[in-house]
């Protein structure tokens, strides 16, 4: 039977219960209250999207080059002797750049005057023989055959002279070909052969950039080259010098693609400019048209679920953001190219996708004042 000191008994150890539930009743209670007061609206970095472009932009870097560069050699062959300039030397009309072995063309001049000596000779002989033949001709002492015969010799000794002759000057520009010579102001790039190396007529010795226009030169990938046609004006800009901007044209366009990089070589023409050297690093930048039209986003905006891009759009009526899947046309130094699932003026954005969700409260650039005074408010 339940007696009133049992009952004394048990009532501290059901009021503590009834206590301890209060509590958790309470603070749970506090809990739900603060959860809905601190309301998550985060910042974010947001881009409106401008209006579709229907072109894009072609970046290939390449070096300055002088539009006519010669690759000078020796007319005959021979050894090296002497070589007189340097890479970077600046050289005229005459300059001498290098000699070979003039010994035996020398020999060979002294050969040719010996002969040509001797033809003379031979013509002042047969000079003699034929107005000797004439004299008798007249007399009648001899008769016309020696006559003919006597004039026929001494056209063939004047033949023999005139040949002897030519030897001689042909040996005489043997020796001159012996210097290298420039024929145009220039610099000098390069040097492929120096002193006490045997080479061959026609080997190219020295090369000379020619002073006047220069070019830039390219390698275009097969699937732009449609895009570069000659007479295209392109805008180039230097790695040496950011605030140098020309505009150049396409002067000349590869008829056939490398066959191990599979480009095409275009030679990009500038204007005179002293500050454009060369060998400067030089960027040409060409504007194409595209058959879709597109719009631009930053890359850090692209986002992916599921599989698929995408990126998250605000909208700036509830600053909540949401969802939207996108068609990515390609990728550039500048962002990305989107032709489907954006429009003009639409929010995106642009910063840590990451962390967006669903109808996430975000806090516009444009709005910050309204939404503080909106957590305000809530708080």
């Amino acid at each position: 039977m339940f007696s009133l000191k049992t009952f004394s008994r048990r009532m501290p150890s059901v009021a503590r219960l009834v206590f301890v539930g209060a509590i958790g009743i309470g603070v749970s209670a506090c809990s739900e209250e603060k959860a809905e007061v601190k309301q998550v609206i985060r910042p974010v970095k947001v881009v409106e999207i401008a209006k579709a472009g229907d072109t894009r932009k072609l970046d290939y870097s390449g070096s300055v080059k002088a539009r006519t560069e010669m690759n000078l050699g020796f007319r005959v062959a021979g050894k090296i002797t002497e070589r007189m300039v340097d890479i970077g030397d600046r050289v005229t009309p005459g300059d001498v750049l290098a000699r070979v072995d003039a010994t035996d063309y020398q020999l060979a001049v002294k050969t040719a005057e010996a002969n040509l000596a001797a033809a003379e000779r031979s013509v002042e002989t047969a000079d003699l023989a034929n107005k000797r033949a004439e004299q008798l001709f007249d007399k009648s002492v001899a008769p016309k055959s020696q006559l003919e015969q006597a004039a026929l010799s001494h056209d063939q000794a004047i033949s023999q002279r005139d040949a002897a002759l030519s030897a001689l000057d042909q040996a005489k520009n043997q020796v001159s070909y012996t210097e290298l010579k420039a024929g145009q102001n220039g610099i000098v790039t390069s040097i492929n052969a120096d002193t006490g190396q045997v080479v061959g007529s026609g080997t190219a010795v020295v090369t000379v950039a020619v002073d006047g226009e220069k070019e830039v030169q390219i390698a275009i990938p097969e699937n732009d080259i449609a895009e570069f046609k000659p007479g295209k004006t392109v805008k180039t800009s230097f790695w040496a010098d950011k605030k140098l901007l020309l505009d150049g044209k396409v002067r000349e366009v590869s008829g056939s693609a490398d066959q191990q990089s599979r480009t095409f070589a275009v030679r990009v023409s500038l204007p005179n400019d002293p500050r454009v050297l060369l060998g400067m690093t030089a960027t040409i930048e060409a504007d194409v048209s595209t058959g879709n039209s597109y719009v631009s986003i930053p890359l850090s905006a692209l986002a992916e679920k599921d599989g698929k891009q995408m990126v998250w759009t605000v909208d700036r009526d509830t600053a909540t953001v949401h969802g939207r899947d996108i068609k990515v046309a390609d990728f550039t130094g500048d962002g990305v190219h989107v032709t489907e699932g954006l429009d003009t003026g639409d929010l995106v954005v642009a910063a840590g996708t990451q962390f967006m969700s669903e109808n996430l409260k975000v806090k516009v650039p444009d709005q910050q004042s309204a939404l503080a005074d909106s957590d305000q408010a809530v708080r």
